[in-house]
């Protein structure tokens, strides 16, 4: 049956019409029934285009339990906020001042002569980690409206006490705001001041912890955070770990110093590595750290694509049999170009010859000149099996730096890399570990493989608009919830599947070494997903994701370098994710969206372009006076849409740091 918001004419009332509960419009009327009713006025506040609006309709008043909930215990007030302004930026300020922020839909409880006494935004079907449920909010307001009236209109600390009492508190084992502080200074004491990294030799290059390091320091402002960051990404591409003429890392340094590398090169390093300098270019605008990422991605098409159009796992550190015989020089051979990469008469390797660093640009004709030479020499050995797992850390990096350098080519091959993964490696709907030559391997996937290609393919998703790689993630991550979780620990998960073959121990190590671990990679992908899946999914995965990082809280307190990839997921999560939905047909007006949006989004945060309704992030969100528009939103809250790429810049300026 229809409410009382049938014959309203604002379409964000309309679409309210038919849910069971019973809105009333604001008007006198309303007010009067809750008198007479002696009953507190619930209001919700919001717009015809806000997205978070409609899921929070979907999950809480499209609900028959939670309506008669609010229909016994409230008189419930539909507002369209462009209907009525004046109603919106009077409860808006209010919840700006008890919660500290706002947004829509907005959520206000107001006595029945209008007053307000608590505020907030959006409320979730389940509870989350600081925040209650909708029915347990309502519950509470209505218990303390019940027993404490008196209070109530004294004081709304009250209701904040009362909220909070029937909260879901975080664990001992939370990495909250405070825990990434925390980790930040726990790093500051292993942090290697004069060489950059952590600890000493052998020094393997701490990409995820540096990813951490730098969304801290983009939801912070932390400077020991972006000064390690920074620190030891100069010393990493400075250094002999990094290939100075062709691009790419090797695995890890022999010495503190990075000068001598161990020169093998492994596909998981150099993806999350081209991650990570991408990231750093955009928040410090470095020619020389685009230039790495740049470098490194035509190092991983170059010489790790198959034919298939996978990745190889690797390339040897040896080439025929002699350790780094292709990659060293001796002084003589660099003649003139020898000081602007840091090599004397004295050598730093073997047999007369030294690796090669960063001093100075030696020119790209000499660097072109130089690296034809040592095509001519014998190449390193590559391990061409293509890896689920490691796949999918290419097919995030080269979509993200693909998007963000504007290199189409990039995002073509991480698209082919998904088509292999979804063709050979996925089988009804499970993974297989390996192929090779476009045959599939015996290997059944492990954890990590099903949260890393998941996501790989959620970056595919956001750079294309494609919805088949947001369904193809979605499945890998419905597949690892049921199938890895550790019963009745929600948040642990196995590393292997429970039809897995039966071992003296089933495997569970959560902790990130040299890429991450699968449960992180799994939450990472989990928490990515909820920004980007439809609305039946977005919250189990929201709730998922922040299960498994609580369960990292006392790895992540107490070995932070081994919990880098936690702590990336751990920022976001504090961070509120960010969400930019640019729709509109693809010109030139959408592209401008875009490419603000790509360039000024936090790290962790999605953007999605497309025409309206053409993936669950562009549902319900409209042109704007006909014109391409960008909409915004914070969490679960959302900002007035956009159809300028400059005022996309300043709603973006405005919801970070």
């Amino acid at each position: 049956m229809s409410n009382r918001l049938a014959d309203a004419t604002s379409p964000y009332l309309l679409q309210h019409a038919d849910n069971p509960v019973d809105w009333w419009p604001w008007s006198p009327e309303a007010f009067e029934e809750a008198r007479r009713r002696d009953v507190p006025v619930l209001l919700s506040v919001g717009y015809a285009a806000c997205h978070w609006c409609h899921v929070m309709a979907h999950e809480s008043f499209e609900d028959a339990s939670a309506a008669a909930l609010v229909n016994e215990n409230f008189v419930p007030v539909k507002v369209d906020r462009e209907e009525r302004p004046d109603v919106d930026a009077v409860y808006m300020e209010v919840t700006q001042a008890m919660t500290g922020h706002g947004g829509w839909p907005m959520t206000v409880f107001l006595t029945p002569d209008a007053r307000p006494f608590h505020a907030g935004t959006y409320y979730p079907p389940s509870p989350r980690p600081g925040m209650p449920s909708f029915t347990q909010l309502v519950e509470a307001v209505s218990s303390a409206w019940t027993l404490r009236r008196a209070e109530i209109l004294d004081s709304a600390s009250v209701v904040v006490e009362e909220i909070s009492r029937n909260s879901a508190p975080l664990p001992p084992s939370a990495v909250d705001a405070d825990a990434l502080d925390g980790a930040v200074v726990s790093l500051l004491g292993e942090f290697d001041r004069r060489n950059g990294g952590f600890g000493g030799a052998p020094k393997f290059p701490p990409s995820m912890v540096c990813e951490f390091l730098l969304r801290h320091y983009e939801r912070t402002g932390s400077v020991e955070a972006i000064s390690m960051a920074t620190s030891t990404a100069d010393a990493m591409a400075n250094g002999g770990l990094y290939d100075q003429l062709g691009g790419g890392f090797a695995r890890y340094s022999v010495d503190a110093s990075w000068v001598v590398p161990h020169f093998e090169k492994m596909l998981y390093d150099n993806a999350l590595l081209l991650r990570f300098y991408t990231h750093l270019a955009r928040v410090t605008e470095s020619e020389r750290y685009a230039r790495v990422a740049r470098d490194t991605a035509a190092f991983l098409l170059r010489e790790l694509r198959t034919a298939e159009g996978g990745f190889a796992a690797s390339l040897d550190a040896d080439t025929d049999g002699v350790e780094g015989l292709t990659y060293v020089w001796s002084f003589e051979e660099l003649g003139s170009a020898a000081a602007a990469f840091g090599v004397s008469e004295e050598p730093n390797f073997e047999d007369g010859k030294s690796t090669l660093r960063f001093v100075s640009e030696p020119g790209e004709d000499v660097r072109a000149s130089l690296l034809a030479v040592r095509a001519a020499r014998p190449q390193p050995g590559r391990d061409d099996k293509v890896v689920a797992a490691w796949n999918g850390m290419a097919i995030a990096a080269l979509a993200e730096a693909g998007a963000f350098f504007g290199e189409p080519s990039w995002i073509e091959a991480a698209a082919e890399a998904a088509s292999l993964l979804a063709s050979v490696h996925l089988v009804e709907g499970r993974l297989l570990r390996t192929s090779r030559d476009g045959a599939a391997g015996p290997s059944f996937g492990v954890l990590e493989d099903y949260g890393c290609l998941a996501d790989g393919l959620l970056a595919l998703h956001q750079v294309t608009g494609s919805i088949r790689w947001l369904d193809l993630a979605c499945g890998l991550l419905d597949t690892a919830l049921s199938r890895f979780a550790v019963p009745g620990s929600p948040g642990a998960y196995y590393d292997t599947a429970d039809d897995a073959e039966v071992l003296v121990r089933r495997p569970a190590d959560s902790t990130d070494n040299a890429s991450p671990s699968g449960a992180s990679s799994l939450a990472s992908a989990l928490l990515t997903a909820s920004l980007l899946a439809g609305a039946d999914r977005s919250a189990g995965y929201y709730t998922a994701a922040s299960e498994a990082v609580t369960r990292a809280g006392l790895l992540a307190a107490r070995a932070p370098r081994f919990a880098g990839h936690w702590l990336t997921v751990a920022e976001t999560l504090v961070a509120g994710p960010l969400q930019v939905a640019v729709v509109g047909v693809d010109d030139t007006r959408r592209a401008s969206l875009w490419a603000a949006a790509v360039a000024h989004v936090p790290g962790g945060g999605v953007v999605v372009a497309g025409e309206p309704g053409s993936a669950p992030l562009l549902e319900d969100r409209p042109l704007v006076d006909e014109a391409p528009a960008a909409y915004v939103c914070r969490g679960y809250v959302c900002d007035r849409p956009v159809v300028s790429a400059d005022a996309l810049v300043t709603s973006l300026s405005a919801n970070t740091r």
